[in-house]
């Protein structure tokens, strides 16, 4: 059984996807920390973005999946912190290129242009993809400012 713990967020556009990826994850045999909305009911994203990104930076979780419309908003909080790599992805290349060429510890979902059934893909393949490091390492080491 796997016992990666992976932290999800998201905001009232996500929430449909939220409770469907919470539910594949943890039948995969994920732990799931939810930082998200319980309900449609609007909400503002930075209230769970921040404390989500938080988890990974003090070591509780390993990655991060964050849902929203548009990815935009969620994306833009998530890189505000120092030691998140978040990543707007719409297909799956780009889900496996942001893990194995940025490092990306946050995957950003815009749930109002993608299917569920893409997302979910999206979410596996980027959690299944290892960074290759090398070359990419050390451009990766250059993205944070301080």
């Amino acid at each position: 059984m796997n016992k990666r713990i992976i932290a999800i967020g998201c905001d009232h556009a996500g929430f449909e996807y939220k409770e469907a990826l919470c539910a594949s994850l943890n039948a995969e045999g994920y732990q799931v920390l939810n930082f998200v909305t319980d309900s449609p009911a609007s909400v503002d994203y930075p209230d769970f973005v921040h404390p989500l990104c938080n988890a990974i930076e003090n070591g509780k979780a390993e990655l991060g999946i964050l849902i929203c419309g548009s990815a935009n908003g969620v994306c833009m909080t998530a890189n505000k912190h120092r030691h998140i790599r978040g990543a707007i992805c719409w297909e799956n290349e780009l889900a496996k290129l942001a893990r194995a060429h940025n490092n990306a510890n946050v995957i950003c979902i815009p749930a109002r242009f993608v299917s569920l059934e893409l997302a979910a893909s999206m979410v596996n393949e980027f959690l299944i993809t290892p960074f290759e490091g090398g070359r990419h390492e050390r451009r990766v080491e250059k993205i944070s400012l301080s």
